[in-house]
């Protein structure tokens, strides 16, 4: 894919672009790729690491040593001021799983000075109440929680770590005491699709949450299993469409989900489909990972 990302050459790939704390307040000059989709949202992972051993991404658990040379806060600062003067509005921080880093308030924060006007989090969720306040009051706005299933035996066995009843516990005190927009994603699964779509009903009916299916993604770890659980969403639609749920309109800054809404539900439900032919159509967002090195898709296997 053409795109006018400029080339940076420092051991960092930001270091040079402006100067730690700089803070630059000049008109943002739009970064647009060669098929004029205005590139406004930054998602950029904090760590590669976790602490989950989910089967379907790392079923092993995080193997080797974490490595040293995450970007730092200083190299983060200068790059949000680099990005937020090619006209970036959205930020996520992602990993990895981000909480590990003991300074995500700090890089919340580093965000919020510089402008940024969405900044949200994913994450798995692993001790949320201890991070609730710090990420609220460093400027979070949105968190997307990790949770493939409502069930705790399931959830144990995806997962490794039987905290469920915990988490959920969590959720509703986000709810309840944060202004903080939630999202909820589950791995789509062919054996528990159909048991996970009722009980996300059961726990959007009363919550402004939304609980959104991703079909799975076949990686170079995952091949059998992907064989044997592979699920498209369309009988979700489906079955979405014949229960009286519709699609809701899109903002401009949405991402690729499609959330449909229901008059009786206090919330709503999702489907992202990343092997679907329009897929791409929309994307506004560039990716750059834990050693600085910028990603133009989440299929791109060249950084640079």
């Amino acid at each position: 894919m053409k795109t006018s990302v400029p080339t940076y050459h420092a051991k960092a790939p930001f270091a040079d672009m402006g100067g730690q704390g700089s803070h630059t307040q000049l008109t943002p000059t739009p970064l647009v790729d060669g098929f004029n989709r205005q590139l406004t949202y930054l998602r950029l992972s904090v760590t590669d690491f976790c602490n989950f051993r989910c089967d379907y991404c790392l079923p092993n658990g995080y193997q080797g040593k974490r490595a040293d040379d995450e970007l730092t806060l200083a190299e983060i600062d200068t790059l949000f001021d680099s990005f937020v003067s090619l006209g970036t509005k959205k930020l996520r921080l992602t990993g990895g799983e981000p909480s590990v880093r003991r300074d995500l308030a700090d890089i919340i924060a580093l965000a919020k000075q510089h402008g940024i006007a969405k900044i949200a989090i994913s994450s798995n969720g692993y001790k949320l109440a201890k991070h609730l306040s710090s990420w609220q009051n460093a400027g979070l706005n949105q968190l997307n929680l990790s949770i493939d299933s409502f069930d705790k035996d399931i959830f144990k066995k995806i997962t490794g770590f039987d905290i469920l009843p915990t988490l959920l516990n969590d959720v509703d005190e986000l709810l309840q005491t944060t202004d903080i927009k939630l999202k909820m994603n589950g791995i789509l699964m062919h054996d528990t699709a159909y048991d996970n779509l009722l009980s996300a009903f059961d726990f959007v009916k009363e919550r402004p949450v939304t609980y959104r299916f991703i079909e799975f993604m076949q990686t170079s770890d995952n091949a059998d299993l992907f064989f044997a659980q592979n699920q498209t969403a369309q009988f979700i639609k489906d079955y979405l469409v014949t229960h009286g749920w519709q699609p809701k309109p899109k903002a401009q800054d949405d991402g690729p989900a499609i959330e449909y809404i229901h008059p009786d539900y206090a919330g709503s439900i999702g489907i992202i489909e990343p092997y679907a032919k329009n897929f791409c159509d929309s994307c506004n967002r560039l990716r750059v990972s834990s050693l600085g090195k910028v990603h133009l898709c989440l299929f791109d296997s060249n950084p640079f």
